[in-house]
């Protein structure tokens, strides 16, 4: 039977609701014998991004009883939209200063947020998975704005942290189901994140927050807020934040700027215009990819080659001649390792400038009638590089600088409407927008060394690049997406929400002229030019039942179709039907489907002064499941686009909030997660039995724990998070071990800004001293996985470059003052 006859039968069923220890890092499990000489196979270089393709869906939030003290709730929100949980500020002012505010959806069951630094905010290792969708699967938006696909170098967005300062967010609104129609995005099979930015104060006033920590890290953010400037309202902000932190491990720093600003103009007394700005300016020295064989030879502390001196460049020079066969030499322990040239390189580095803004208009038109139109832009540049030990400089040294340049020009309007009427909220709306975007790789030149000395001056990785020697490839992509839903939510009766509607999408891309370096390549043929694919899906369903019975008992179920368009990237970057050879893509052409998931969910909640109890079990069938193909040498493969199935997960997630005290909480949540491969993959080496395995780098099992307690003017918390195996290869042969991490908070609130009486010191608000400690028991482990992509089998896992570590046990503190 069909997914839609199914949809049918149960629509017409359905009346329901939706209102809502560790282990060392050297311990990876392997059920085959890895011979540590075997050759890495698809291995690719540093920065190369391939899509690790994994599937699934849906959650319910951690249920809040009414007297817990931080913001993490479940909305019952007019519309249905499955289970959402909203992290609210207070949840987000208690990480360190700085933290990516995505590091605070950890606390919920079945979402695994990673990042090789403790703040979150390096772009290389960021990853967030919802039940089993990588973050390229959930669709993410600020003040409704499409922030596109969370990816590194994104193609049609940017990444949330440099979209808003972490001071500057309100709140995420977090669905994890396929469906929110009225979500701006065309990749959101596994939920939404929908961030929202806080308002400019009715006060003239302001905020200096300075947070400091382990391994130099500074944080700096002031904000002045306007406060009302006339009769009507009138009201902005602006700020500026500086994060700068050392890595820590090898050298370098990791830097980013941010300035935001926000006006709003109010009409009347319920409807307003605003206007938003984000310029944000990141530079980032990136770690190392590991291996299994890194990891046993090296330890967890290597890194790229990289000091910041002569002497890092001249033995990553001398590890490019013996890569090439012309003298030189490797470090010691080097020469133990399957493939030592690819072990280290002398760095990898991430420059980023991104410029987005919009005008909104919110107006209502009648106590029943609401609009709002907003109109967006938004512009990118960047430039990510790795120094080859594989390909030389005209100059004569064996290194070389490969740098991808891409750039994103994008510019949208979306619109919608709300009317309350009887029984019914409706709602209807479209988006649209077009994105030019251009994905070039240039070639510039190292310095040479003779007799030892290092002959002009060392490249500046996070400088700016120009003149380079050669053009390695470059593909010129412009994409139009519309999209419209309606959506209707019906209650018959107080505690009945029955909620029905659709989207529609329709997406063209077209790739213009291509070019690929037949010098760099050999004569493979030319990159895909002259080419355009329509994805058209006029009717994506979602219904949602919520049903309150018994005051403090409440049923819900969920049910939704989606799809995702084809990605975009640099050439044999991703899963990106487009950046392969002409041939290659027209061999595959007739094959092409876009991604799409059906997801069916059920839960329960119930919830009193003293406790509150979720169970969430969800169904999703992923189909048409695109995976990069690679095959032939490690660091020049043969690459294909292949539809190679789907994936079928089934999973639950229970929690349970104890609150036996009033301002103190205790937290509890499983997740378990079955997801698995519904059919082999075959390639130029055979088929691999991929078909029952379980997805790769999301773990099947995870609990979740936290303590928080405020009491007068103090806030304090400890949680802890078991993060259970992983796969890391698609046959499920080698296994990334379980980790338990935990982490504490405390906020010495001196005068909290909501206290009445007089100013402290005659000028402060509000002043609160902050001190946390990340991965208490210090616990070696391994966070980022699968950035480079997953090895096909244990055989090739062993040497596979696709991992990162965590960081070690970290201190931070700060003062923020109110004016």
């Amino acid at each position: 039977m069909s997914n839609r006859k199914i949809f049918s039968g149960l629509l017409l069923m359905t009346t329901v609701l939706s209102g809502v220890s560790s282990h060392s890092v050297y311990a990876a499990t392997s059920t085959i014998q890895t011979g540590h000489a075997t050759s890495r196979g698809n291995m690719r270089p540093m920065g190369v991004h391939a899509a690790h393709h994994t599937a699934t869906t849906h959650d319910t939030g951690p249920v809040r009883s009414r007297a817990a003290p931080e913001s993490l709730s479940v909305s019952a929100h007019r519309t249905v939209h499955g289970a959402h949980l909203v992290v609210g500020k207070k949840l987000l002012e208690a990480a360190p200063p700085g933290t990516n505010p995505m590091a605070a959806l950890n606390t919920m069951p079945g979402v695994d947020f990673q990042s090789a630094d403790a703040q979150g905010v390096s772009t290389w290792s960021t990853q967030i998975f919802m039940h089993g969708f990588q973050q390229q699967e959930i669709g993410m938006t600020l003040d409704g704005v499409p922030l596109g696909e969370m990816t590194y170098r994104n193609y049609n967005g940017l990444n949330p942290v440099l979209a808003v300062s972490s001071e500057n967010v309100q709140g995420i609104d977090v669905s994890q189901s396929a469906g929110a129609e009225d979500v701006a995005a065309t990749n959101n099979l596994g939920g939404s994140l929908a961030y929202t930015t806080t308002d400019p104060s009715h006060k003239l006033g302001g905020t200096v927050n300075q947070g400091f920590g382990s391994f130099n890290t500074f944080h700096t953010f002031a904000r002045v807020d306007s406060g009302d400037l006339n009769s009507t309202g009138t009201r902005f902000y602006a700020s500026y934040m500086r994060n700068d932190q050392d890595k820590w491990k090898g050298y370098g720093e990791q830097f980013y700027q941010q300035v935001n600003a926000k006006l709003v103009q109010p009409i009347g007394n319920n409807s307003s215009l605003s206007a938003y700005f984000d310029w944000s300016d990141l530079h980032e020295l990136e770690y190392q990819d590991m291996s299994p064989d890194i990891l046993n030879h090296l330890g967890p502390n290597a890194d790229n080659y990289y000091n910041g001196r002569a002497s890092g460049y001249i033995r990553a020079y001398d590890a490019a001649l013996a890569a090439q066969n012309k003298g030189g030499g490797y470090p010691a322990g080097y020469g133990n390792l399957s493939d030592a040239s690819d072990a280290s390189y002398y760095e990898g580095a991430t420059n980023q400038d991104d410029i987005v803004g919009y005008l909104k208009a919110d107006l209502a038109l009648t106590d029943k009638v609401r609009w709002t139109t907003t109109a967006y832009g938004h512009g990118e540049s960047q430039q990510t590089t790795w120094t080859t030990p594989y390909s030389g400089s005209p100059n004569g040294s064996p290194l070389s600088e490969l740098v991808k340049q891409p750039s994103i020009r994008r510019f949208g309007v979306l619109s919608q409407v709300t009317y309350d009427i009887a029984h019914n909220h409706i709602g209807g709306g479209v988006w649209y927008e077009n994105n030019d975007y251009q994905s070039p790789m240039y070639q510039y030149a190292e310095p040479n060394v003779v007799n030892g000395v290092v002959q002009g001056n060392l490249v500046n990785p996070l400088g700016h690049f120009k003149d380079p020697f050669a053009e390695v490839f470059n593909q010129n992509y412009n994409t139009n997406t519309f999209t419209a839903f309606v959506q209707d939510t019906y209650r018959p009766i107080r505690n009945l929400a029955l909620h029905f509607g659709f989207k529609s999408l329709l997406n063209t891309t077209r790739v213009g002229d291509g070019y690929l370096n037949q010098d760099y390549y050999g004569n493979i043929g030319n990159i895909t030019s002259g080419v355009s694919q329509t994805i058209a899906k006029p009717f994506l369903p979602h219904i949602g039942v919520d049903w309150t019975f018994l005051k403090r008992h409440e049923l819900f179920i969920d049910i939704s179709e989606n799809v995702h368009t084809y990605a975009e990237s640099g050439f044999k970057l991703s899963n990106s039907p487009f950046a392969v050879t002409q041939t290659a893509y027209n061999d595959a052409r007739s094959t092409l489907r876009p991604e799409t998931a059906w997801t069916y969910a059920i839960g329960y909640r119930y919830h009193d002064r003293l406790l509150g109890a979720s169970v969430y079990a969800y169904r999703t069938n992923f189909n048409n499941r695109l995976q990069q193909i690679t095959s032939g040498p490690a660091v020049n493969p043969i690459s294909s686009v292949a539809n190679v199935g789907g994936v079928t997960m089934n999973g639950v997630d229970a929690a349970l909030t104890i609150t036996p005290l009033r301002n103190l909480a205790i937290t509890n949540s499983v997740s378990y997660n079955h997801a698995v491969y519904d059919d082999n993959i075959t390639d130029s080496n055979g088929t691999h039995a991929t078909k029952g395995k379980q997805v790769v780098n999301y773990p099947r099992f995870m609990y979740k724990a936290r303590l928080s307690y405020d009491w007068r003017s103090l806030s304090f918390y400890i949680d802890g998070n078991y993060v259970g195996q992983r796969n890391y290869d698609y046959e499920g042969e080698y296994r990334i071990p379980g980790y338990w991490l935990s982490n504490l908070g405390l906020q010495w609130h001196v005068k909290k800004t909501s206290d009445t009486g007089p100013r402290l010191g005659g000028f402060l608000r509000g002043l609160t001293l902050s001190f946390n400690l990340t991965n208490l028991t210090n616990t070696r482990y391994i966070a980022t996985m699968g950035e480079n992509g997953n090895p096909m089998n244990g055989a090739s896992a062993y040497g596979d470059q696709s991992m990162l570590l965590g960081t070690p046990r970290m201190a931070f503190g700060a003062i923020k003052a109110d004016f």
